[in-house]
């Protein structure tokens, strides 16, 4: 019975709706053909949609609630990967209150700033006034620790957290657990959550229905997807073995600037795109870093995150949005270049 089940499980991660993306690759980088995908969990069998084949409002209807993720501002970047960042940060909010439903709240997932200056944040600050979304949830990305090991960012955003920032919540049935994995970060290392967080978590997860979903947040990818270029977090495993349990986890991650995602028994992984400028797919330059690509292309490489959950029926449903999209339309296809 169990090969019955497993069969039938890789029978649907392989066609999904014949969307055209093989979901049983390890990864799949969709960001550069402007992809999004509209993300269903019934059973703990994941299925999917074409962004251009479901405009979202179908989901809409009948979600319980929605939020959008965000992530990689940098604001204070200018080089010529995206010489205005606040600017696409703006088209974010934009596309943010244009959804036709007001999502509940927004998970920024860190790099806030570039140089994690009192002037960037402000500038921040006042961008993300102009949110339909009052409410924010924050955690820190390494850019946002540089100069002074994220006191900055903690009296601003951190009130209420612990440690360099880790909290959680609960919002209508779903628990949201925000963690840190950029604090003492080395250049090009990986991200560590540490002894201290790890404890924490397992105690904030301990009680738990094992029905309740879960959705981890943080900003370096939890699972491991380039250690060359320190795109993983050294102590993930420990992490994730407390949610084993669980019958539906969420994990969303930003750092790398590109959509990625993998599952992983009933753990679904996603990646982000940045507000402010595409990275290489993984291996495919000498390093990781700010990408150029054609001004009139920019905006199909960023993008914004809307989520939708059915917490009746235990439903998730996620869809990647470029900046550079009208309306919910989006290609179907992945890969494109520098798709890996």
């Amino acid at each position: 019975m169990p090969d019955k089940k497993q069969d039938l499980i890789d029978q649907k991660l392989q066609d999904l709706n014949n969307d055209g993306v093989d979901r049983r690759g390890f990864l799949k980088c969709m960001a550069w053909a402007g992809t999004g995908l509209v993300w269903t969990l019934s059973g703990g069998i994941p299925v999917s949609r074409a962004f251009a084949k479901s405009s979202g409002k179908d989901v809409d209807k009948s979600a319980d609630f929605s939020f959008v993720q965000i992530s990689d501002s940098h604001i204070g970047f200018n080089k010529p990967a995206n010489p205005d960042v606040t600017a696409t940060l703006q088209t974010a909010i934009n596309k943010i209150n244009a959804i036709p439903h007001k999502p509940d709240f927004i998970i920024h997932t860190g790099d806030l700033s570039q140089l994690s200056k009192p002037s960037e944040f402000d500038t921040l600050d006042q961008v993300l006034r102009g949110a339909s979304a009052k409410q924010i949830y924050f955690v820190p990305g390494e850019h946002d620790m540089l100069t002074d090991n994220g006191e900055q960012y903690l009296q601003r955003y951190g009130k209420g957290t612990k440690g360099s920032g880790w909290s959680s919540f609960d919002h209508k049935g779903v628990h949201f657990v925000g963690l840190v994995n950029v604090a003492n970060l080395k250049a090009g290392g990986m991200g560590s959550l540490g002894h201290e967080q790890l404890e924490w978590l397992e105690d904030d997860l301990k009680g738990r229905s094992a029905s309740t979903p879960i959705v981890l947040y943080a900003h370096i990818p939890l699972w491991t997807i380039y250690p060359d270029w320190g795109w993983g977090t050294d102590d993930s495993e420990q992490a994730l073995s407390y949610v084993k349990r669980f019958g539906s986890v969420t994990v969303l991650n930003g750092h790398i600037h590109q959509i990625m995602q993998k599952i992983e028994g009933k753990v679904s992984f996603h990646t982000a795109m940045s507000t402010a400028f595409p990275q290489p797919a993984p291996g495919t330059a000498p390093s990781a870093g700010p990408m150029k690509v054609p001004a009139d292309q920019l905006q199909q490489v960023l993008g914004i995150t809307d989520v939708n959950y059915l917490v009746s029926g235990r439903s998730l449903a996620i869809v990647d949005s470029p900046l550079g999209a009208s309306g919910s339309s989006a290609s179907g296809n992945g890969g494109g270049p520098g798709g890996s």
